[in-house]
Parts: structure tokens; sequence; C-alpha cells
């Protein structure tokens, strides 16, 4: 009979791509979660980064309707748009959340240019822990 040869190398790539693919299936179930519960979301981050002085705003509805169509748009984002996006905070914390990283990205870059916003506060770090403490539920 031949020896079955077990090469140490194989056992790691398929422990990896298992990883890999539990991470995928988690990212992808957290994205629906947020999307079906988009209003509630939404709602629930404004008020959260307007309490803890995040931003200044002279709408709250502008604000929360874009935070909704972000929520919304996740479902659809590709792998590559996902990662070009949260690349520069991607090591703010230990073991991030993927949706919060997104809308912290989201916060810093795009949300300033919408004309409701007067000003962003915080740093990064400070701005994702209170966008964490919103999609922390999302995680299983």
């Amino acid at each position: 009979m031949a020896k079955v040869n077990i090469s140490p190398n194989r056992t790691t790539d398929k422990t990896i791509r298992t990883i890999d693919r539990k991470r995928e299936q988690e990212r992808k179930r957290m994205f629906y979660l947020a999307k079906d519960h988009a209003p509630e979301f939404a709602a629930k981050l404004v008020q959260r980064v307007i309490d803890k002085n995040i931003i200044e705003t002279t709408s709250v509805d502008s604000v929360r309707e874009a935070f909704e169509k972000q929520l919304n748009n996740l479902g659809f984002i590709d792998e590559f748009e996902l990662q070009m996006k949260i690349a520069p905070i991607r090591t703010i914390a230990q073991d991030p959340n993927v949706v919060s990283l997104y809308f912290t990205q989201y916060i810093i870059e795009d949300l300033i240019n919408n004309p409701a916003i007067q000003d962003v506060f915080g740093d990064d770090l400070e701005i994702y822990r209170v966008v964490d403490s919103v999609f922390r539920v999302l995680r299983p």
C-alpha cells in the first residue's frame, strides 16, 4: 500500500481557506442584517454620533438618509471596493467589525462633503468606538 503523504502546507492552506470562508460568510450575514434593519441602525447611529459630539449638522434627517442609503448599499459592495474603503483604518482595532470600519471611514472621508454637515470631530479611533457601539450587535 502506498503511504499517504500529508503535507503541512496542504493542511495549512485548508485551514486558511476555512477561516477565510467563515469570515466571508460572517461579513455577508452582517451586511444583510444591516441592510434589513437600515432605518433603525441609521437612526441609532445619527443619534449616537450627535450625542457624542462627533458630527455637527444642520439637518439630522439628511444625515440619517445618508446613513440609511449606505446601509442599503452594503450588500452590493464588491470586495475590492470594500477593501479600498477600509484600508486606511484597517488596523485601528484588534478584531474590527467590518461594518463599523466602513462607516467610520465613510464619516471621515465622505460624510464631510454632505451639505448638512458643518464639521466632524474626533480622531479615527474615537469615531470607530462610537460607530461600533451601534453596530456591535451585528456580530455573531
